[in-house]
């Protein structure tokens, strides 16, 4: 923004410069999903990439048995092709303002000098050891001397730098079927995997129109399937039908009907959510007024029930938002999916990998049917940008980071602010709760005991947390309070990450 940029190149510069920063829930060979107020309406991005042209349910069956469920969870045979970079460029290419190398310098900068390590991005990293150092060239960039980086300790890399100026220079191309492209090549066949530079060439991210649901006089948006935004707008659709603001914030009336219209919401998520190209069942359909008067009907006030089908999968994912002086705002999200991804890094540019084809089902009488793999379809996605308006105007650019959390973050905390107009910040920080499946639930140890009592009372199964940055997301928020020119933005930052609320 120093520069002369905009919110959208001040978000693509931070992209690129959180895939050195937080290696550990993302890197250049992540997806990403974006949504942008672009001054006159809302435009979303699905930077999600598809299998490669080899995967097939025969393919893992010969390859793994008949018993295996989802592609492996690391390695290559868990790659789809990666989305980020070529997210960054089509964001570049549609609405930047200044030159596409310009926004990897201070990314490239970071890598070669490095950057001393932060309290949460450490406790993660170091957490990652054990179950990745043994993959293909993760050792070799992510533990210098042989472990993980101290907290304070200088980080350095060298071959991201390398990728990044390559990636730079090509305007992206190096990595869509460029040198870097042929370098994961080889390196996948090397280590048995089947992914081609030509399925990265073929690669293009999909312009799409954000879901939208209203709410207390707002309207909620979310990327349309393959990802789970789809949730959070459901959820809030049953809410709907319920006075939440009469209700004690923190009481556990209000906590316990939230927690049971995600469980809903969930429910039908997992079975019907996929590539939108296999789905027989319409968002549309999903989010009919009467569908959703209906589901309300049946939450008990006082009883916890199990609706159907659950995800106990935590997730690997940095989420920002920008917005500047002329009211263009992003809400922009990009991931690894579980930790460090497949774990698998191309040592000569420093291609940390994604993992996203663990989000397939190889099996077609499975939970989601519509969620079968097969060459070139995306899998289910968990990351999700957010975005809120009020009668057709930009009100907040948010996100929750987090696997499954993240609709329930974008509800909880658009809960606490509409019904109980608490700012982002207050919202923000607030003790939060996760439901994982059945009757199961996460609650943060800060919540208040007597609703936690109430809770386990009406029949929630209560697990309570501490390492609060691993399990509950975290959020960052930017409102906008007016006129941008005069009246600025609210801004705020999670406590439970490294991040941070920052004006220019």
């Amino acid at each position: 923004m120093l520069k002369g940029g905009n919110a959208v190149d001040a978000a693509i510069a931070a992209a690129a410069t959180l895939t050195i920063t937080e290696p550990v829930n993302n890197g250049i060979g992540s997806d990403a999903f974006c949504i942008l107020w672009d001054g006159h309406q809302l435009q979303g991005l699905n930077g999600s990439g598809p299998a490669p042209r080899t995967w097939t349910p025969e393919y893992f069956l010969h390859k793994y048995g008949v018993d295996k469920v989802t592609p492996p969870k690391r390695g290559f045979d868990s790659v789809t092709v990666p989305g980020a970079v070529a997210s960054w460029v089509a964001l570049s290419d549609r609405y930047g303002k200044l030159p596409f190398a310009d926004l990897m310098e201070p990314a490239i900068d970071i890598a070669e000098r490095g950057f001393l390590v932060p309290f949460v991005v450490q406790q993660k990293w170091a957490s990652a050891v054990s179950e990745f150092e043994s993959l293909p060239g993760y050792a070799q960039s992510f533990l210098p001397h042989g472990r993980a980086p101290e907290v304070g300790e200088l980080f350095q890399f060298q071959a991201a730098a390398r990728g990044l100026r390559a990636i730079a220079e090509s305007k992206g191309q190096a990595l869509y079927g460029g040198e870097i492209a042929q370098a994961i090549e080889r390196f996948s066949l090397k280590h048995n995997g089947t992914i081609t530079a030509q399925d990265f060439a073929d690669y293009r991210p999909e312009w799409v129109t954000p879901l939208a649901q209203n709410y207390r006089d707002h309207t909620l948006h979310e990327i349309p399937p393959n990802g789970q935004g789809i949730a959070a707008l459901i959820a809030l659709g049953i809410l709907d039908h319920f006075d939440i603001a009469g209700m004690p914030i923190d009481g556990v009336d209000s906590q316990h009907i939230q927690i049971e219209a995600i469980k809903l919401a969930f429910a039908d998520v997992y079975q019907y959510v996929a590539d939108p190209l296999s789905m027989n069942i319409t968002p549309a359909e999903m989010l009919a007024p009467s569908y959703l008067a209906s589901r309300a009907k049946l939450i008990k006030l006082n009883q916890a029930q199990n609706f159907g089908a659950g995800n106990p999968v935590k997730g690997g994912t940095i989420y920002l938002s920008t917005a500047d002086e002329n009211g263009m705002m992003v809400s922009f999200i990009q991931s690894n999916y579980v930790g460090f991804g497949s774990g698998v890094v191309e040592p000569e540019y420093g291609i940390s990998l994604q993992n996203r084809g663990f989000g397939f089902s190889l099996q077609a009488n499975g939970l989601n049917p519509f969620n079968l793999v097969a060459p070139g379809k995306r899998p289910f996605h968990t990351i999700i940008p957010a975005f809120l308006t009020k009668e057709g105007k930009p009100v907040m650019s948010f996100g929750v980071m987090g696997g499954n959390m993240q609709p329930q973050g974008h509800l909880q905390t658009l809960v606490r602010m509409l019904d109980y107009h608490q700012n982002p910040q207050a919202a923000c920080d607030a003790p939060r709760w996760r439901f994982n499946q059945g009757l199961d639930v996460d609650v943060e140890s800060s919540m208040n005991p007597a609703t936690i009592q109430g809770l386990s009372d009406r029949g929630h199964k209560l697990n309570h947390i501490h390492n609060t940055f691993q399990d509950v997301g975290a959020g960052q928020f930017i409102w906008r309070m007016g006129d941008p020119k005069t009246l600025g933005y609210l801004a705020a930052s999670d406590p439970r990450r490294d991040g941070q609320a920052s004006g220019f």
